[in-house]
């Protein structure tokens, strides 16, 4: 382990020790909670920077939203991208954003934690329980009720608990039918950047303009990601010498490329180049499945929201696989790109 991932663990650890109990505290006193009481106003916590974890808070906004459409939602977050995502939830109202380098910004830095402590709220919930920052955040926080992230998971291994997706609209219904009485049974609600029927018909437009042949449907591919969930230039190679005599003649055959610019397939396909992640999104959007390696743009296919098939090396696919009905992963190693052929084939039929 490094020194900054012994850093990470002890931090985490304290924290945890520090807030375990807190959040509990409610659950001591249900006899002195008013049950009609209303949720007006929430603090979300999740300082991370990456656009997957940004998106995986969607459910979350449409979950509470849902429990009072008047809400006020203010999010602290770690990510420039998080105005983007949220733009289209009118209820959300202040992005408080944590510097990406709080040591080079250190008086902005300060300043973002003071300004958690300028509003009261009803309920403040960070959204993963091993997150220190959205520990102390949430524990700092002038709430009247206060989710940790481990209050309710008596059974961590239930599929409702595992999905990072799923996991704090699960804490916050256990919230509701613990201090409400109320037990909601609908299905839990999918990862979605709300696109405007106006940003969908720019994506056609634009997906027009990169397609010969309009009239067929398309499976657009993503085929960059970082570190070991990358996928090798020869092994995208592999999977176009099988994919493009099997599918060409039905669909229109794309491939997505990074804000890197960095075509896997060696442009290959015909490509979509955009910095917006909106456009991008809108572009998915009009396509009939999505092929993503492990990353946020696989999370952004599943906002779109489209049909989303996301290829695993290995690692937590439990917590990160492509979210919501219709979508798939598929466990994929460096030497075969046979299985993700083969998942195609069931996903399209």
């Amino acid at each position: 382990m490094s020194f900054k991932s012994q850093i990470n663990h002890y931090r985490r650890t304290i924290m945890k020790a520090l807030t375990g109990n807190i959040g509990n505290r409610f659950l001591a006193e249900k006899g002195k909670i008013d049950p009609n009481f209303k949720i007006n106003r929430v603090l979300i916590c999740r300082p991370n920077q990456r656009l997957g974890n940004t998106l995986l808070i969607t459910p979350l906004i449409q979950e509470i939203i849902t429990e009072n459409p008047q809400v006020v939602i203010d999010v602290f977050v770690k990510s420039r991208v998080a105005p983007i995502v949220f733009q289209n939830y009118s209820q959300v109202d202040q992005i408080i954003e944590l510097p990406k380098k709080p040591f080079k910004d250190l008086i902005n830095y300060i300043k973002v934690w003071f300004k958690i402590r300028d509003k009261k709220y009803d309920l403040a919930i960070n959204v993963h329980q091993e997150s220190s920052s959205g520990r102390i955040s949430t524990l700092v926080s002038r709430s009247k009720f206060k989710l940790f992230g481990d209050e309710f998971l008596s059974d961590p291994t239930a599929l409702e608990q595992v999905h990072l997706a799923k996991m704090p609209v699960f804490q916050f219904r256990q919230f509701l039918k613990f201090v409400k009485g109320k037990t909601i049974a609908t299905p839990y609600p999918i990862l979605n950047l709300n696109l405007s029927a106006a940003e969908i018909a720019t994506g056609q437009k634009l997906l027009d303009q990169v397609n010969k042949n309009s009239s067929k449907k398309t499976i657009a591919f993503f085929t960059y990601a970082t570190g070991s969930k990358c996928y090798s230039s020869q092994w995208w190679d592999d999977l176009y010498e099988q994919v493009n005599p099997t599918f060409s003649e039905k669909y229109n055959l794309i491939e997505i490329l990074p804000v890197e610019n960095i075509s896997m397939l060696n442009r290959k396909l015909p490509t979509f180049y955009s910095k917006d992640v909106r456009e991008i999104a809108a572009v998915m959007n009009n396509c009939e499945l999505l092929v993503a390696a492990d990353s946020g743009m696989m999370h952004l296919g599943v906002a779109a929201p489209t049909k989303t098939l996301g290829l695993f090396k290995a690692g937590l696919v439990d917590k990160y696989r492509p979210y919501g009905e219709g979508n798939d992963m598929v466990f994929v190693q460096d030497d075969s790109a046979s299985k993700v052929v083969e998942k195609l084939k069931e996903k399209l039929n």
